[in-house]
């Protein structure tokens, strides 16, 4: 099968797929919501609603976002007591790169239960590097319209696109290229996509990329099946993720709590099964 038939059929049974949970309200509208959001709903308009994304991106990380969120309550605002109010010039120069002092900060003024782990990679300890050099990067711009100027530089031009995520995993502690790409894309880059778990797994399940295929390789596939579909690397990459981990974050009335039982290796394995039909 030629690769663009494979990309469209993918694209066809992924919403097929979500669209089977009916039962749980799931509807082309519905969808529509996740696949296609106004720009204007995600960017924010000040460098400290900036600084709050790379916040929210740094926790998505594996084990991170529990680790993390549970003692914060599940808000990323509790640690605006401690931030300066998410005022990304202001926390760098009340830390500069001291990230062990932040820790020590969050523990005393949020009074966090149980014992944080220091070591040099444990989850807070990354976190919090993030949270220092994540400022320290954003006070280099006098406002988000002037960061939004120097991402768009990248984002008009597809060869020099994905040089962002990579720069950005440089300038961020604990970031890495796919929560560059995640941050990028929930700040309404939808040119950018995030080679998440979910959506490594499923392109190589349904074979859209090779078993061995690396984030940058699975970020390139994911706007390769964007564009034989007419749509967004954002809405291909919310797609399968919706596909993958069934969390309609915005809707907590359908299923348990916005979650519905989506199971990703029973996807593959009916692809697999049809993939000719």
């Amino acid at each position: 099968m030629e690769k663009a038939n494979l990309d469209q059929i993918a694209y066809a049974r992924a919403k097929e797929y979500l669209l089977s949970f009916a039962r749980f309200g799931i509807t082309n509208k519905l969808l529509d919501e996740y696949l296609n959001p106004t720009i204007e709903s995600l960017r924010p308009s000040s460098i400290r609603g900036i600084y709050q994304r790379i916040l929210e991106s740094a926790q998505n990380r594996g084990m991170s976002s529990g680790v993390i969120m549970g003692p914060l309550g599940g808000n990323i605002n509790a640690l605006r007591k401690v931030l300066c109010n998410f005022e990304a010039a202001l926390i760098a120069s009340k830390y500069g790169n001291n990230s062990s002092k932040v820790i020590e900060d969050i523990e005393r003024e949020l009074h966090l239960k149980g014992k944080i782990q220091r070591t040099q990679r444990s989850i807070w300890p990354l976190f919090c590097r993030s949270i220092t050099s994540g400022a320290l990067f954003l006070s280099q711009f006098d406002s988000a319209d002037d960061f939004y100027r120097w991402v768009n530089i990248f984002d008009r031009d597809d060869r020099i696109r994905p040089a962002l995520p990579m720069l950005l995993s440089h300038e961020i502690e604990g970031f890495g290229f796919p929560l560059a790409c995640d941050f990028l894309k929930e700040i309404g880059y939808f040119n950018f996509c995030k080679p998440d778990v979910h959506i490594k797994a499923i392109f190589k399940g349904i074979r859209l990329v090779s078993e061995v295929a690396d984030d940058y390789q699975v970020f390139k596939a994911i706007t390769r099946v964007s564009k034989s579909q007419g749509v967004t690397p954002y809405n291909v990459d919310k797609l399968f993720w919706l596909v993958g981990s069934g969390k309609f974050y915005n809707h907590t009335h359908i299923g348990s709590f916005g979650k519905i039982p989506t199971d990703r290796e029973e996807f593959i394995r009916k692809f697999s099964q049809n993939a000719d039909k």
